[in-house]
């Protein structure tokens, strides 16, 4: 199959890829490189069925494709905050764009979307119907409500032009490839326990997150892509197993037996207190959970990011 993934060369665009080519795929990853790197896809471009295009899908694009992920944006609050007008229109305009190439060419679509469209959640865990409890106009709008706004274009092209599209909501993954330097809990508290500086946990560590492995998250992505009878359906794929943000600070720093003393700021505006998705229709629908344990994806991680030290010290 013929397949185009945009933002194919960040975190779990590269994984996807990675994964579809070893599948027997032909793939064309599409990436401008904002918060993509092309260290991610460096190993796939020796592969004749892998091809990687440097491209801005927020303007008009034409490939013939059979599947269209649309991963395209930035994902971590520091790199939305750091682009927050790039981000608004890949998840507007970039959507309209992509959602245009599958209706011409009768490809299937699936929206990458984000937990973030639940906001800072009065439903606990959130699952699908919630409608979400986000701020419209606060420093985070740039993301979620984009999001949100591409969330209601794709189900706008499934009653308008039958297209056969499906949306995904993210949360929290982390792995290999991830971006050391994007603010996220897991590379932040990684790369601060391995050189033994404090980790910065941000209120009073008491907010919770799930956090998925992207081996995982990959597995998802490629069940509600590939599964029938998933026209216009919206699916949850994350770790229900919940825990707050000082614990994984506390287990990260003895997975990778540093000395960090654990260093306390001010929580962020419009910071989620609580964050944990209700996968019921993955489990029930598609038969997918996730699989990797929490000390034995957190080893995982550490293990590249020692690697990827290692190289960028050489």
């Amino acid at each position: 199959m013929r397949i185009v993934v945009t933002g194919g060369a960040g975190f779990i665009g590269s994984h996807l890829c990675a994964r579809l080519l070893k599948d027997g795929h032909q793939v064309i990853a599409v990436d401008n490189l904002i918060t993509g790197n092309r260290r991610n896809i460096a190993p796939l471009l020796e592969n004749p069925a892998f091809s990687f295009l440097e491209h801005d899908v927020v303007q008009p694009l034409d490939l013939p494709a059979e599947a269209i992920f649309h991963l395209a944006s930035p994902a971590s609050p520091k790199g939305y905050m750091e682009h927050p007008v790039e981000t608004a229109l890949v998840n507007s305009q970039g959507t309209y764009q992509m959602l245009e190439m599958a209706r011409r060419h009768g490809a299937r679509f699936l929206l990458a979307s984000t937990s973030e469209a639940y906001g800072d959640p009065r439903e606990h865990p959130q699952s699908e119907s919630y409608w979400g409890h986000v701020n419209p106009v606060g420093p985070r709008a740039c993301y979620d409500e984009s999001k949100r706004f591409g969330e209601a274009l794709t189900m706008t092209f499934v009653r308008t032009y039958n297209l056969d599209a499906r949306i995904i909501r993210i949360f929290n993954t982390y792995g290999p490839n991830s971006d050391p330097e994007d603010g996220r809990i897991v590379p932040n508290f990684i790369t601060q326990a391995l050189v033994h500086r404090p980790i910065t946990v941000y209120g009073d560590g008491s907010q919770t997150r799930s956090l998925c492995y992207v081996e995982d998250l990959v597995e998802g992505v490629l069940s509600v892509m590939f599964a029938d009878g998933m026209q216009g359906e919206v699916v949850n794929l994350g770790n229900p197993e919940e825990h707050t943000v000082l614990e994984y600070a506390r287990l990260i720093r003895r997975l990778c037996r540093s000395s960090s003393p654990i260093e306390f700021r001010p929580l962020p505006q419009d910071d989620p207190t609580r964050r944990c998705p209700d996968i019921t229709k993955a489990r029930t629908r598609l038969g997918w959970e996730p699989k990797v344990g929490l000390e034995e994806g957190l080893r995982r991680t550490i293990e590249w990011f020692q690697a990827t030290v290692r190289e960028n010290a050489g």
